[in-house]
């Protein structure tokens, strides 16, 4: 198969579209199966609209993904950072408890009704509460913002664009294989924080149940002017077996939007991962 195997320090060698090999790679490792499923692209196609999907079968060693060339093609992150937010609030002393410390509402009235009170980090990521995460990330801070970032190696790892703004409408991009990696090494808690975060994050991810399975994951959407792109990432529980998955798609009308998660649970059934 006519294509490039990114060497990272997950030790997982991700299926990564032509010529993408970043130059921060780590150390080469063994290269798991790979394999091109087009039954997967013709899923985004019958909705009448692109996207990729990109999973990794952990027991099985195994890389599937909907195509060769948008799986590698970067774009904003919008907010599946809140999975990283998350974890450098907490790493910072930002947020101690996600459950006990509760952020006060600015006042301010937003059209999304959810907003529009206090939150804590579980409620806030529950309802995707934007303005919770710009106010935790100008807590955050510029510099430590950026040393965790590249700590995490997360996407190109550039925040220009404004603190509060960078992973919505700034400089921050991610591809699917970028995000199957770092969920993965969250998976694994095997990112560079502590444990005890990562389980806190972990078990704050909004969870989805289809039948014996669950689902962890994190939605993103990104605006009109960046390309309306829509996000799924997280990962899979089957019994014991677990695979790790980002999904993104054009999200021109609602039901698109809304059709992320139905789609990805598609996708997770069509390889056996639910």
């Amino acid at each position: 198969m006519d294509i490039a195997v990114i060497s990272r320090r997950s030790t997982l060698g991700l299926l990564a579209a032509s010529a993408v090999l970043p130059a921060r790679a780590f150390a080469h490792v063994a290269p798991p199966r790979n394999e091109i499923r087009e039954s997967l692209a013709k899923r985004f196609t019958d909705l009448g609209t692109s996207g990729t999907f990109v999973a990794y079968k952990v027991d099985d060693y195994l890389v599937v993904a909907s195509d060769r060339q948008r799986s590698g093609e970067a774009k904003i992150p919008a907010s599946t950072f809140k999975i990283p937010n998350s974890l450098i609030a907490l790493e910072t002393g930002v947020v101690a408890d996600p459950d006990k410390d509760v952020f006060a509402w600015d006042g301010v009235k937003r059209p999304i009704e959810a907003w529009n009170k206090d939150h804590t980090l579980r409620s806030a990521i529950a309802v995707i509460a934007v303005p919770f995460y710009q106010e935790i990330a100008r807590r955050i801070g510029q510099e430590r913002m950026q040393k965790y970032v590249d700590l995490f190696d997360y996407g190109n790892r550039d925040i220009g664009g404004g603190i509060d703004q960078f992973w919505l409408s700034g400089a921050l991009r991610i591809d699917p294989v970028e995000q199957v990696d770092f969920v993965d090494r969250l998976r694994r808690r095997a990112l560079p924080v502590s444990q005890r975060n990562q389980d806190l994050v972990a078990d704050i991810l909004p969870v989805t149940k289809v039948g014996d399975s669950v689902i962890r994951a994190k939605s993103g959407l990104a605006g009109r002017d960046q390309g309306s792109i829509g996000w799924m990432v997280g990962w899979a529980e089957k019994g014991t077996a677990q695979t790790v998955f980002a999904l993104n798609m054009d999200c021109p009308e609602p039901r698109h939007v809304e059709a992320r998660m139905s789609l990805t649970q598609a996708c997770l059934a069509e390889i056996g991962a639910i």
